[in-house]
C-alpha cells in the first residue's frame, strides 16, 4: 500500500473510487463498465463494485443503455466546495461570459494543478469552449497558473511548490497586470487570466478561454477580469 511521510498510507479503494469519479466527469459520453474498467486497468468485476457503490451514494448512474455518468449527488458535492466563493463569483462570470462572448471560468491551485471550481459559458449560436468544473490542468501550463504564480512571485512561489518551476511568463504578467497563454492546456485555445486572491481561500484565479485563431485584445480582456476580480473579492469579504 502506498505510503508517504505527509499522509501515511492510502486506501486503494478509495482512490480506485474516486478515479472513477475523475474518468467519468472527464469523458465526453457515457462510459460503459468495460470502459471505465479498462482506464481504471482493473477487472471488469472490480469495477462494477466500485460503481455499485458510487451509485448507493447517487455519484454515478446509468442512462437507458446502461452507459455509466456523474450522479447528481456531485453536484450536491460540488456546491459545498468554497461555497461563498463559487456565489460570488457566478454573476460575475456570466457577466464576462456575456460581454466578452467568451467561457468564463475560476480556477483554483490544487497541489500540482489547476482545478476549474465554476464556469460560465456564453449564450450565442457560434463555436464556445467547454470549461467543466473538475477539470484539472497542471499548474505549469495555462494562463491560470501564470496568474497565480505572477501574484506569488518568485520567492514565495519557489519556497512554497519548490517541484513546479517558476516561469519567466509570471513576471511579464506581474508587469503588464494579466496573464496570457496560447495552445499550452488545449491546441488551439487561448487564454487571459488575472490572480484571485481572498482571505481563507488558497490562490485562484479569473480567467477566460477562446480559440486561439480568433483575433483578440487581451488589453481590455485583462481589464474586465482585473475589475471582476475586485469585486469578488469584495463580495467574499
Amino acid at each position: 500500500m502506498p505510503r508517504t511521510a505527509e499522509t501515511g498510507p492510502h486506501s486503494q479503494t478509495l482512490s480506485r473510487g474516486i478515479r472513477a469519479l475523475e474518468i467519468l466527469a472527464e469523458a465526453r459520453t457515457p462510459l460503459t463498465i468495460a470502459e471505465l474498467s479498462a482506464q481504471l486497468d482493473v477487472h471488469r468485476s472490480i469495477a462494477y463494485r466500485i460503481v455499485r457503490t458510487l451509485e448507493d451514494h447517487a455519484l454515478v448512474t446509468r442512462d437507458d443503455s446502461g452507459r455509466l455518468q456523474p450522479g447528481a449527488g456531485l453536484a450536491v458535492l460540488a456546491r459545498s466546495v468554497s461555497r461563498d466563493l463559487q456565489a460570488a463569483a457566478l454573476p460575475e462570470l456570466g457577466r464576462l461570459a456575456a460581454e466578452l462572448r467568451m467561457t468564463s471560468f475560476v480556477a483554483l491551485w490544487d497541489r500540482t494543478d489547476c482545478i476549474t471550481l465554476a464556469t460560465v459559458e456564453p449564450q450565442h449560436n457560434g463555436a464556445t469552449l467547454a470549461q467543466h468544473p473538475g477539470t484539472r490542468h497542471p499548474l505549469d501550463r495555462g494562463g491560470p497558473g501564470i496568474a497565480i504564480q505572477s501574484a506569488l512571485g518568485r520567492t514565495e512561489w519557489e519556497q512554497r511548490v519548490p517541484g513546479v518551476p517558476y516561469r519567466r511568463e509570471a513576471d511579464e504578467s506581474r508587469v503588464r497586470g494579466y496573464a496570457l497563454s496560447h495552445d499550452e492546456v488545449i491546441p488551439g485555445t487561448a487564454s487571459v487570466a488575472v490572480p484571485l486572491l481572498l482571505p481563507h481561500h488558497r490562490p485562484a484565479a479569473l480567467a477566460v478561454v477562446y480559440l486561439s485563431a480568433d483575433a483578440v485584445d487581451s488589453a481590455p480582456i485583462g481589464a474586465a477580469l482585473r475589475a471582476a476580480a475586485t469585486r469578488i473579492a469584495s463580495a467574499v469579504g
